[in-house]
């Protein structure tokens, strides 16, 4: 039996609705992934995750080798025994914490594809890499106590399949969006020559599926010869990675380039894109599911979602920081007309409240409002999807 199993079931142009099947549930397409990167979405649980209707969550092999390690996990059931999670699981090769822990740091690049050095709300951080890429694979030093480890594409793969995700990805190398063509170009090749190691590693002994990556940054040549090589392998599902460019344009040009060359029958995933004008973007352009972590790290830091009949526009990110002064008195909810469990018991003041006292219940009330919004756009766009009215959901959020 195939580890995964896809089917479109409405297309609005490019836009596809669908079903893809794993052996631990069915994800409705298209799909947003909360990121529970060390085995939890941060705050949250197993139950509280299927309240917020959550078919899918992401974990990273990374952080997961480093703690509390892969043999640990594979003798506690897996990741879905370890972490009390019976749906679908994804995890990430590691391959973007070889990039953080590397050319991020000097170049001064955070995770956000919007941050650049010398740019609002840009990242400063820069430094000593803390990796070397060779042919073989990536050493590095880990972030925890310094001790050095190497992935290769032989034990990511190995890696992921103790974790007993249903999806895995081959490793890959991400690549600077200040990069020159000339490394771009040769970290492609090398993600290549990685992928077809990775299948050579790859086994359906434990039903898991692998996804090949698509590189190539922002140059057009690049994007189109990776996507014909990785979609010409016998990956059953293909993520989109690295780096998108500098600008939205950069983006919206990378997706325009790869995804017509991909075949239509397998699943795409766009890597670490989560934000609402990107979601639409990806989706009008035919990809499948997401994962980024701005929705429960923002939720940490007191910033909630505001919907466009309350004010969320492209302009304030359809966002509120709830922990500002001006809301110690305000008795609405976060959002108001939203059915969360927050929205529905708790006021504007109490959640500013809790993050001004410190309190570790704040973060997780933000948390549980940010995931039920973005979960119930993706279920509005699947609907919109299925009534041709996608281009009608986006104008009412101001995206069209």
């Amino acid at each position: 039996m195939a580890a995964i199993n896809f089917s479109i079931t409405a297309q609005e142009g490019r836009a596809r609705r669908g079903k893809l099947s794993t052996p631990h549930g069915v994800i409705d397409t298209p799909a947003f992934m909360p990121v529970g990167t060390a085995a939890t979405v941060k705050t949250l649980d197993g139950a509280d995750l299927e309240n917020l209707g959550a078919q899918v969550v992401l974990a990273n092999t990374y952080h997961l080798l480093l703690r509390p390690g892969a043999d640990l996990v594979e003798r506690h059931g897996g990741l879905h025994g370890f972490m009390g999670w019976d749906g679908p699981i994804v995890t990430d090769s590691g391959g973007f914490q070889v990039f953080s822990l590397g050319w991020g740091l000097v170049h001064g690049v955070g995770k956000v594809a919007t941050m650049f050095p010398g740019s609002r709300g840009g990242t400063a951080r820069s430094g000593k890499r803390l990796m070397r890429v060779g042919e073989r694979g990536v050493r590095f030093r880990s972030h925890l106590d310094g001790s050095e480890y190497e992935l290769t594409p032989e034990s990511t793969t190995g890696l992921q399949q103790q974790l007993g995700a249903d999806v895995m990805m081959a490793f890959d190398e991400c690549t600077s969006p200040l990069h020159n063509k000339e490394y771009t170009a040769d970290a492609m090749e090398r993600t290549h020559r990685w992928a077809e190691r990775c299948l050579a590693a790859w086994t359906e002994r434990k039903r898991q599926a692998l996804f090949g990556i698509v590189q190539g940054g922002a140059y057009r040549d690049l994007r189109e010869a990776s996507a014909r090589f990785i979609d010409g392998r016998p990956f059953p599902g293909v993520a989109i990675g690295g780096s998108l460019g500098k600008t939205k344009r950069d983006m919206r040009n990378v997706l325009e380039w790869t995804t017509p060359l991909l075949a239509p029958e397998k699943p795409r995933h766009l890597l670490g894109i989560g934000e609402i004008p990107d979601i639409f973007l990806a989706v009008r352009h035919g990809v499948d599911s997401f994962d980024c972590v701005a929705p429960t790290r923002q939720a940490r830091n007191g910033t909630v979602y505001l919907s466009p009949r309350n004010g969320g526009t492209v302009r304030n990110k359809f966002r509120l920081n709830v922990s500002a002064a001006k809301f110690a008195d305000d008795p609405r909810p976060l959002d108001p007309g939203c059915e969360c469990f927050t929205c529905q018991n708790h006021s504007r003041a109490y959640l500013r409240h809790l993050f001004s006292a410190h309190e570790v219940l704040g973060p997780r009330l933000a948390t549980i409002h940010n995931l039920h919004f973005v979960l119930g756009l993706m279920g509005s766009i699947r609907t919109a999807i299925s009534r041709k009215r996608l281009a009608a959901l986006a104008e009412a959020y101001g995206v069209a």
